[in-house]
């Protein structure tokens, strides 16, 4: 293939997808399928026929990729709205991973004969789950979930990938062995786990001190900072033998919760480098794929996917969320929303470059894996709020036509909040409010609508809100606006 042809044929692609998000949107199916198909309709076998067979790069640049997600969903993860649900969320990110990882890998064993090396690295592979997908489908149907559902799921597939990539990597370095040495996973488990998230934690702090001291003269060179810190990060902790994908959602994380120079564009800006991350690699893997190769994988990824979805996922989610004082049915949401996704595929590429000879059809069962949770779960996840009675009105994500830069050395900072569905201060006027002195409501974001408030100005559930005020009183504006009304309680 010719370079500006390639170039050519690249740039439409993501064109294409782009464009045709509206469509997908519309009718609830996720986006990334979207994107999987045209991959698989552009390569090979396709129709465009373009030739695409190098699994190593996809694998390194689908690695990058994924670093680039995880920054950036951490980056827009609210410190404040995890905070009560972090035990909960850790427990299904971490030991829901690993459960599901045994699960499978014993079924791949003992059900459908595969070697315990190949079976225990399938169950790896598949044990982390993507919820990009789902917020795309519950925010097109304006669909949302009681009790903090949304953030734990929103944390769980923030979080739970680190530990499948590690999972996958320590299990491929026993190919070739007579008998995997447990205490040598475990110790390369928990030496990886340490490691990143020391990484994550001292990196994202210097960035972020960096970012608010470096005084650059041109607003442009921000987000060309962030985006290079991304790459750093996650190379300097591949370097120091940590888990990269740790230390960028924890950069991400620590950063994203502080106030920093010309906050709300490097945001957006870090959002639109994760969107085309994400186009990007899903065109990449849908090349990578040969259609003529699943049909005879689709027996084992039908059996496989089945017990994945009703067997696996709910046994590791209820038994990681004992004790948590969740009731069956937020328990059967949350595993039924466990999709599979971006990093599954990305990870059916590690073994290409150990040279396993059933690389391929790792891959092509883990392709059709990720296929059927997204059909099967993700179309339905809408419906199985609603049957199971979790269904909530979706919080707004504001959109402002200014910027506020929040300087580290000013008392004063814009801050944003949500007033919750069932608050007490929904039906007041701004005046009765009492929030502290020299706090200032200056937007209020409702709908569509952006409105300049008065003192006679009523609030409405949902409704988001820009208070200019002074660092200190950020704490006593959310106990105001958290406190329910008592026909709520």
């Amino acid at each position: 293939m010719d370079f500006e042809f390639g170039v050519f044929a690249i740039a439409s692609l993501i064109i294409l997808s782009i464009v045709l998000i509206r469509i997908s949107t519309k009718v609830g199916v996720p986006s990334l399928i979207l994107f999987l198909t045209i991959g698989m309709l552009a390569g090979s076998d396709g129709i465009l026929g373009i030739e695409f067979s190098d699994a190593d790069f996809t694998r390194k640049f689908g690695s990058i990729a994924l670093a680039y997600i995880l920054f950036s969903g951490g980056l827009e993860t609210n410190w404040s709205k995890i905070r009560p649900i972090l035990w909960r969320g850790l427990a299904l990110g971490n030991l829901g991973v690993f459960l599901t990882c045994v699960i499978l890998g014993l079924f791949s064993v003992y059900v459908l004969g595969f070697d315990p090396v190949i079976g225990f690295l399938l169950g790896a592979v598949v044990s982390s789950t993507d919820a990009a997908a789902v917020f795309n489908v519950l925010r097109t149907r304006n669909t949302g979930m009681k009790k903090g559902l949304t953030s734990l799921l929103e944390l769980e597939s923030g979080s739970n990938d680190p530990l499948a990539v590690l999972l996958t990597v320590s299990i491929l370095d026993f190919v070739g062995t007579s008998a995997p040495n447990i205490p040598k996973l475990i110790t390369n488990l928990l030496l990886q786990f340490v490691v990143g998230t020391a990484s994550g934690l001292v990196l994202g702090y210097i960035i972020y001190r960096g970012i608010n001291r470096i005084k650059l003269d041109y607003e442009g060179l921000y987000p060309v900072l962030l985006s290079a810190s991304v790459v750093f990060i996650y190379s300097f902790t591949s370097i120091i033998s940590g888990n990269p994908f740790i230390a960028v959602y924890i950069a991400g994380l620590i950063i994203g919760n502080q106030s920093f120079v010309h906050k709300r564009s490097n945001l957006r800006f870090m959002d639109g480098i994760a969107w085309l991350m994400q186009i990007s690699m899903f065109l990449a893997l849908g090349l990578l794929v040969f259609p003529s190769r699943i049909p005879p994988v689709i027996g084992i990824g039908i059996a496989f996917s089945i017990f994945l979805i009703f067997v696996a996922r709910p046994l590791a989610t209820f038994i990681s969320l004992l004790g948590s004082g969740m009731d069956w049915k937020e328990k059967t949401l949350i595993s039924w929303v466990g999709l599979r996704g971006a990093a599954p595929i990305i990870l059916a590429t590690f073994p290409y470059a150990k040279g396993l000879p059933e690389s391929e059809m790792i891959f092509h069962i883990v392709f059709f894996i990720v296929l059927t949770s997204l059909l099967l779960q993700g179309t339905t996840v809408p419906w199985m709020v609603k049957t199971l009675g979790l269904e909530a009105p979706l919080e707004q994500r504001a959109s402002y036509p200014f910027e506020f830069e929040n300087k580290e050395q000013s008392d004063t900072q814009l801050l944003e909040f949500i007033v919750p569905y069932g608050s007490a201060s929904v039906g007041k006027f701004v005046y009765e409010l009492g929030f502290p002195e020299n706090s200032l409501i200056t937007m209020i974001y409702r709908g569509d609508t952006h409105i300049v408030p008065t003192g006679k100005t009523k609030l409405e559930d949902g409704d988001v809100i820009l208070v200019l005020t002074q660092v200190n009183a950020e704490g006593a504006i959310r106990e105001i606006l958290s406190r329910m009304r008592a026909s709520d309680k």
